[in-house]
């Protein structure tokens, strides 16, 4: 899947590699709370909880790989058994994500949201970076009202 987000690659990566922002753009994030101890790492872990429907799934994410500003890896536990992958490219002033996502779901999500279509998945991502692209010009909005009023001008 490809999504153009109209923000820089330095804008964009920081929300792709950390988990505890996911809540801003991703309706379906529940919970995020990092497991071990230290800076964001490969290798660190959180306890999640997504929210589909009306159903909870619990599992553990995992940093596997990481390429500041350019790729970001994600393993998630059952039930996603999930490997979700973020790879931006700059483009100017916006940033181009392809985003891959390979899982065997398990359990009761198997039957509560196995019967999608690779079609719909492809759209509920479509839709988060839609999100994410509305987050990211909100706040550089109020980054700029906050200079226009608070920075002494130059002379």
């Amino acid at each position: 899947m490809h999504a153009t987000v109209h923000h820089p690659v330095e804008a964009v990566f920081p929300y792709l590699a950390d988990p505890m922002r996911w809540h801003e753009f991703a309706p379906a994030v529940a919970y995020r709370r990092q497991i071990d101890d230290g800076p964001i790492r490969v290798g660190t872990r959180w306890m999640s909880t997504d929210r589909i429907g009306p159903f909870r799934a619990h599992f553990i994410d995992t940093l596997d790989e990481l390429e500041e500003n350019r790729r970001v890896v994600w393993l998630s536990s059952a039930p996603w058994n999930a490997r979700v992958e973020y790879a931006c490219r700059r483009s100017g002033a916006m940033t181009l994500v392809e985003a891959d996502y390979f899982g065997d779901l398990a359990g009761a999500l198997r039957w509560q949201a196995g019967w999608l279509p690779r079609w719909a998945t492809h759209l509920i991502l479509a839709q988060d970076f839609r999100r994410l692209d509305r987050v990211l010009t909100r706040r550089a909005r109020a980054a700029r009202r906050w200079r226009q009023h608070h920075e002494a001008p130059t002379r």
